[in-house]
């Protein structure tokens, strides 16, 4: 008896539903578990204390594998990085980049910088707005810059409601709030990650001790821009007893606050703040590092343990200029490459608290730096027009942000274009266009 129609027609389908499976279950067998292998390089990753030629894979935008040797057949595409450093992504803890409201002279405005344009080509895969916005317009800076950007931007919200608007804003006591500071802090935990008071004019401590009070309702640190330098109150008075441990010290080089005392010492201050557990930070800017301070100081081995650039609109044309630049700076001033790596990617991500960035573990998040360290001679400035000369530079070769390759300095992620087929614009692999791109 012939089988019915119907009866064929479900045979039928059955049996290509099965052949389905079969197929997919053995293209998923064949297929690499990674989708990046980065081989060859000197892996710096201060976490582990690895400082040592090895492969690292990426799988699903996390870091899956660092070792000795990995087979390349096990990963979707490599990228030989031979004689170059991969390290964490760097993370700088801070920069102002709440652009696009249109104030002028405002950091909450035209002083700010969008940050993809300026971090990625560094190496730097996170960063921290350091006090442009406070509690009133931080849902505004979120849209405007947090959410659209490819920069991880993590914020520390100024103890001034209204942000880093410059003039009568920054002045203004009775916008310096505690409580509602912190409690939009704590309704972005994570994301906000500290608490910023800056450029304080007056000789009084309530900026300094309100940004402690929402910082210690919000778990969180305070960074301190010390303001105006004034004999009421002085450096000693904020590291030897208003700060906490877990404070930050930014532009602990400038030289403005007598961080170095007349004699050429080091202010006794600084290392009374290191003792009672206060970070130092080196907050580069326009106009807070100077070599007559850094110098003397780092021959004290009084080392920072966050390096940061203050980047905006005047520091990125001066001095400054970038992440890299910074740090080649400490490289000439005698620390070694794996000291500047760790102040650049592990100590500040311990520094605000986001442990689960600047390091290259199994699990994290794929944010990595390639570089490359060049000889030659390079004229390095500080924030006061002095020349260091230096026979090192480090440069960024190639940045992943959760796995992708997000810049590319030489091509080194890229095959040679004679060896692709005709019409090579797409591949029609999505994970082959993530690296493309």
């Amino acid at each position: 008896m012939c089988p019915s129609p119907l009866a064929l027609a479900a045979s039928l389908l059955l049996a290509a539903s099965l052949l389905l499976v079969a197929v997919v279950t053995s293209a998923a067998a064949t297929e690499p578990p990674y989708d990046l292998l980065l081989q060859g390089g000197h892996v710096i990753d201060p976490k582990s204390g690895t400082s040592a030629v090895r492969d690292v894979a990426i799988a699903s935008g996390k870091i899956a594998a660092v070792e000795a040797r990995i087979d390349p057949a096990l990963a979707f595409k490599v990228v030989d990085v031979k004689g170059l450093y991969v390290s964490p992504g760097l993370v700088d803890i801070h920069v102002h980049v709440y652009a696009g409201t249109g104030e002028k002279g405002s950091y909450a405005g035209d002083n700010s910088l969008y940050p993809d344009g300026f971090t990625l080509r560094s190496g730097v895969t996170t960063v921290v707005d350091a006090g442009c916005a406070g509690w009133r317009n931080f849902a505004d800076f979120k849209d405007r810059v947090i959410d659209r950007s490819r920069t991880r931007v993590l914020a520390m919200l100024n103890i001034v409601g209204n942000g880093m608007r410059g003039g009568k804003w920054e002045q203004d006591l009775a916008d310096m709030e505690a409580k509602p500071t912190a409690e939009v802090a704590l309704q972005h935990k994570g994301l906000v990650v500290g608490i910023k008071t800056a450029h304080y004019e007056g000789a009084d401590w309530p900026p300094v001790e309100r940004a402690v009070e929402a910082g210690t309702l919000a778990g969180v640190p305070v960074m301190v821009d010390f303001g105006d330098n004034r004999p009421e109150r002085p450096i000693s008075g904020l590291l030897g007893q208003k700060l906490r441990a877990g404070d930050i010290y930014t532009h602990c080089y400038s030289g403005l606050r007598l961080e170095l005392e007349e004699s050429g010492r080091l202010n006794p201050a600084m290392a009374e703040g290191r003792k009672r557990g206060v970070l130092f930070d080196v907050g580069h800017g326009g106009g807070s590092f100077s070599w007559g301070v850094a110098v003397p100081a780092i021959h004290e081995r009084f080392l920072p343990d966050t390096i940061s650039t203050d980047l905006h609109i005047g520091s990125m044309n001066t001095g400054m200029k970038d992440q890299l630049n910074v740090m080649s700076k400490f490289l000439a001033l005698g620390l070694s490459l794996e000291e500047v790596i760790a102040r650049s990617t592990w100590n500040p991500a311990r520094a605000i608290r986001r442990e689960d960035l600047g390091q290259l573990s199994v699990g994290a998040p794929a944010d990595v730096t390639v570089l490359s360290l060049q000889a030659g001679r390079f004229g390095l400035v500080d924030s006061f027009g002095g020349k260091l000369t230096a026979e090192k530079k480090l440069v960024c070769e190639m940045t992943l942000r959760d796995g992708r390759v997000v810049y590319d300095l030489n091509g080194l992620a890229r095959p040679d274009w004679k060896t692709l087929p005709k019409g090579y614009r797409t591949t029609g692999d999505p994970r082959w266009d993530a690296y493309r791109r």
